[in-house]
């Protein structure tokens, strides 16, 4: 399963490209307002560090406003991926992006109906929100579950990418689902990697090292 990083903190991205698990890289305006800088301008310095598919997210949400921006972000680098919100103008300009051969990711994706219309309107990638659900009472993993049995019977090439991940267990659900990838915040990618009983099995190793 692939691992998109959560972030737009180049320094998080290129700690993640460095242990091989960086397999995408996933942004948004809260995630880019955080930085300062313009939007553009923190897409571009991702692509250098990344040449794994980068999703860049359009502000507007009417069709031509998504077309025009997304056209604009595409040009950045070879490895933009246009992120979309799941809309009636958001299909559109999937479709208007799949013609010319632009990857795109439908974003904001809340039950299986969504995503199988997401396919048919030719998204590289979809977004299903788990821990959202899971927020409002649903279980997030069952969304995954019936998302992967529709793609699997009809053989769409969307990749789901599970989104709105929290934990670990969802990241080991995410995976025995079979959805493709996850897109994790680098705080719970340290998570994944640390565990008690390993932070103790290398002391212990250290101490009989002579090593403290």
């Amino acid at each position: 399963m692939k691992i998109f990083i959560d972030s737009a903190d180049v320094n998080e991205i290129k700690q993640a490209v460095e242990m091989n698990l960086c397999d995408g890289v996933t942004t948004n305006p809260t995630l880019i307002a955080k930085t300062g800088k313009k939007n553009a301008d923190v897409i571009a310095a991702i692509c250098k560090v990344t040449s794994m598919p980068v999703n860049a997210e359009t502000v507007g949400i009417s069709y031509d406003e998504i077309v025009r921006e997304g056209a604009e972000l595409a040009k950045i680098a070879p490895n933009v991926v246009v992120k979309i919100p799941m809309c009636k103008d958001g299909l559109r300009a999937v479709h208007y992006f799949a013609e010319r051969s632009i990857a795109s990711t439908v974003t904001l994706i809340f039950n299986a109906p969504q995503a199988l219309l997401a396919a048919k309107a030719g998204a590289s990638f979809i977004a299903p929100f788990v821990g959202r659900l899971d927020d409002q009472s649903e279980t997030g993993m069952d969304m995954i579950a019936d998302i992967v049995d529709i793609y699997d019977t009809y053989d769409f090439e969307t990749e789901i990418v599970v989104a709105s991940v929290r934990s670990p267990l969802h990241v080991k659900d995410a995976a025995l689902a079979g959805a493709h990838a996850v897109t994790v915040p680098y705080a719970l990618l340290d998570k994944l990697i640390a565990h008690p009983l390993t932070d103790l099995g290398i002391a212990k190793f250290l101490a009989d090292a002579g090593r403290k």
